[in-house]
């Protein structure tokens, strides 16, 4: 169990090294090293199963070391909230060093995940970017979409950042109209998900569309389709919000069958 608030009075404990967005094994196989005594370098990160838990960013992790979507797909769903504060963290760590108003370096403070600017004092917190994540719908089908970076054969749900000044509701309507050239009407919310590539706040929801006719973009969409329960794709990865919509529909459908 993960609870968030800082370690910041403890001088040791355990320790999570990160480089270059891979997370070091620990001798007994997990993410977590030995409890030890903490550098002045490294960040208070939270307490995991009553334990102080800090994180050592590493210029250069080694190339035999997992990266975050490894990590949590060999682990259970339990470890996924510690691991994607640690990967979101050390993002921010990595990023935050200077100033982004004067230049000056900036400094961690200990109680709060913060970088100071000693000279014109503006602080710096972890960025978090609202995301749309969106499983459109229609009767029993799906629409699933490919993007050109996913593995080969990998289709999922539309996503897409919020924009300045927009709610959620409009960026869904927005996103799967860009991408796939659809209009939907109902739009219910599903729940929400961190995610840690690079520092991003998933909110799901499932959409109805009006029509099956596609038009995709060609460029943030290489390919997508209709999907019948029966018959689907290779679908997104177990731990992610995109797979829990799926599953979810999924489980709605056959529950109205019976």
């Amino acid at each position: 169990m993960l609870r968030r608030d800082l370690p910041f009075g403890e001088v040791g404990g355990r320790v999570i090294r990160i480089g270059s967005g891979r997370i070091a094994p620990g001798p007994d196989g997990s993410p977590l090293q030995p409890a030890q005594e903490w550098t002045a370098t490294m960040q208070p990160l939270c307490y995991w199963h009553d334990d102080p838990v800090a994180l050592s960013v590493e210029g250069q992790g080694d190339e035999s070391w997992p990266d975050g979507r490894q990590w949590l797909a060999r682990l259970p769903e339990s470890w996924f909230p510690l691991l994607s504060t640690a990967l979101q963290v050390s993002s921010w760590l990595r990023d935050h060093r200077f100033c982004g108003r004067c230049g000056a370096g900036a400094s961690q403070l200990d109680s709060e995940f913060a970088m100071h600017c000693q000279s014109c004092g503006l602080r710096n917190y972890p960025r978090i970017s609202p995301c749309i994540i969106t499983l459109v719908t229609h009767g029993d089908a799906m629409l699933l979409a490919r993007s050109p970076r996913f593995p080969a054969g990998r289709f999922s749900t539309l996503a897409g950042f919020i924009e300045p000044g927009e709610s959620a509701e409009e960026a869904v309507r927005r996103e799967i109209y860009e991408e796939v050239g659809l209009t939907v009407g109902r739009i219910r919310y599903y729940r929400s998900q961190a995610w840690p590539f690079p520092h991003a706040l998933m909110l799901g929801f499932f959409a109805e569309a009006a029509t099956r006719r596609i038009r995709i973009d060609g460029v943030e969409i290489a390919d997508a389709a209709w999907f019948m329960p029966e018959r689907l794709p290779q679908l997104p990865p177990p731990y992610s919000i995109s797979r829990a919509l799926i599953e979810t529909h999924l489980a709605e459908v056959k529950g109205s069958l019976r």
